[in-house]
């Protein structure tokens, strides 16, 4: 089994990675129990530590993108919206340029606006997937732990053990 390093691993990588461990671990006679490596397995838990904060932080990195996105389309309608500012002025005598370069500065604001919006909700939702998923397989790992501890704890009780 090939261990995935700290630098590229991703958490999917190690949690599959954990999973192979506890698969490939040789049975326990006459139990449903595994022998595993302890070192291995503590590595593996190291690893998925540290591949969370690169995935969120990737999911920071997608967040902030989108943040400059939106504030590139509000510089640029601004721009926009002030070169209409100045030209309208030069056309104030012409009542119906004015408002026409203010309604389309307008609307220029509004396209930068909602491009903006759909960008956030884009991120936002790519980063809730990512979440979800991480979610999911902490979920897994979870209760395969819980249910060794359970399976442990019988032995545990169990005097003639």
């Amino acid at each position: 089994m090939t261990e995935p390093t700290a630098d590229a691993a991703t958490l999917t990588s190690v949690l599959d990675a954990l999973e192979d461990a506890v698969q490939a671990a040789r049975a326990m006679p006459m139990s449903s129990s595994v022998l595993v490596s302890r070192a291995e397995l503590l590595d593996l838990v190291e690893q998925a530590r540290t591949a969370l904060p690169t995935q969120l932080r990737r999911a920071d990195d997608v967040l902030a993108a989108a943040d400059a996105e939106r504030a590139a389309a509000q510089a640029d309608a601004e721009r926009i919206e002030a070169a209409a500012r100045r030209r309208a002025a030069e056309l104030v005598e012409q009542e119906s340029v004015v408002a026409l370069a203010e309604q389309r500065a307008a609307e220029i604001v509004r396209e930068a606006e909602e491009t903006a919006r759909g960008l956030r909700r884009d991120a936002d939702d790519y980063c809730d997937r990512r979440l979800a998923d991480f979610e999911i397989d902490l979920g897994k790992v979870l209760s395969q732990v819980q249910a060794g501890r359970a399976k442990l704890a019988g032995r545990l009780d169990d005097p003639t053990g």
